[in-house]
């Protein structure tokens, strides 16, 4: 099977520890994790983690069962690209000389939807919103002016397809049975 990109959404109880149980997962089963960004999700008390890895499908899917049995974990869902919005940010510092090396920095910044965040007397950030590509395209854009520093942060996702995260924990309170004492 072919690898390729997927991305895997856990939400969960907001645990102490709980991210080392998740990565423990990967490196159990030798999958590189590419980015992971965590947060609070729009439900109270409950933390989103969005993690990107390079894997075959068959990989993807144990790895997703097996968080899932995780006591804090509320569901572990993996998705191809299609089925995401997807946006990262991106930060480039750049030495102050890059504006005066002939080119419009002003004008070339904008061209490429980015942004002046800071300026400095010795340097200044540009600050960029995309995807991977198009943060990757602007990096390599701008290596001929000489690029001091770069970070990109892991990716943030909305899905096209699933039901709400409410909707699903709805029906699982609905399906318990209660026994009154």
């Amino acid at each position: 099977m072919d690898k390729q990109l997927y991305t895997i959404a856990v939400f969960t109880e907001n645990h102490i520890g709980l991210l080392n149980k998740i990565t423990i997962v990967f490196t159990r089963r030798k999958i590189n994790i590419e980015s992971l960004t965590v947060s609070e999700s729009q439900i109270e008390g409950i933390h989103s983690f969005t993690i990107v890895v390079k894997s075959t499908k068959e990989s993807v899917m144990k790895v997703v069962n097996q968080i899932d049995k995780l006591v804090e974990v509320i569901k572990a869902f993996y998705y191809d690209e299609d089925q995401l919005i997807s946006q990262e940010v991106a930060l480039y510092k750049m030495p102050i000389s890059a504006i005066s090396q002939g080119v419009n920095m002003g004008q070339f910044i904008r061209e490429n939807n980015a942004r002046i965040l800071d300026m400095h007397t010795e340097f200044f950030v540009i600050e960029k919103t995309g995807t991977t590509e198009q943060t990757q395209e602007l990096l390599e854009k701008l290596k001929p002016f000489g690029i001091l520093e770069f970070v990109r942060s892991g990716r943030v996702i909305v899905t096209k397809p699933m039901k709400p995260l409410t909707q699903y924990m709805e029906e699982k309170h609905a399906a318990h049975v209660y026994v009154k004492p």
